[in-house]
């Protein structure tokens, strides 16, 4: 089927930047939406950003202006540019795709998730 790899995770000081990429695998499957998610210990899964096949963008209030989501078609990837980080922002993040499948319809698959964190 289709399987979500993530990378890009780590630590780095507040102010700093990372850049997180999914890369979707697997045969006879076309893609229509991919994001991203967070959740940090004690919170709720909230939504990051997302972006449709078309390239309209969407992203949460909290991190409007400093996160970038972009996407290659090409090799079914999404990215995920961070700057001026805050230790707010420090949780495991999700990449999530919509994925048409044969036979199936669209179905929402998930990535491992990777951790992010941002020290003081």
């Amino acid at each position: 089927q289709v399987q979500l790899v993530e990378s890009g995770g780590g630590l780095v000081q507040a102010g700093g930047s990372l850049r997180l990429s999914c890369a979707a695998s697997g045969r006879n499957f076309s893609i229509n939406a991919m994001g991203w998610y967070r959740q940090a210990p004690g919170k709720q899964r909230e939504v990051v950003a997302g972006i449709n096949s078309g390239g309209s963008t969407k992203y949460a209030d909290s991190v409007k202006g400093r996160f970038t989501i972009s996407r290659d078609n090409a090799k079914n990837t999404v990215f995920l540019q961070m700057n001026s980080l805050k230790p707010e922002d420090t949780a495991v993040y999700y990449c999530y795709a919509d994925v048409m499948l044969a036979k199936v319809g669209y179905l929402e698959v998930w990535g491992q998730g990777t951790l992010v964190t941002i020290s003081s």
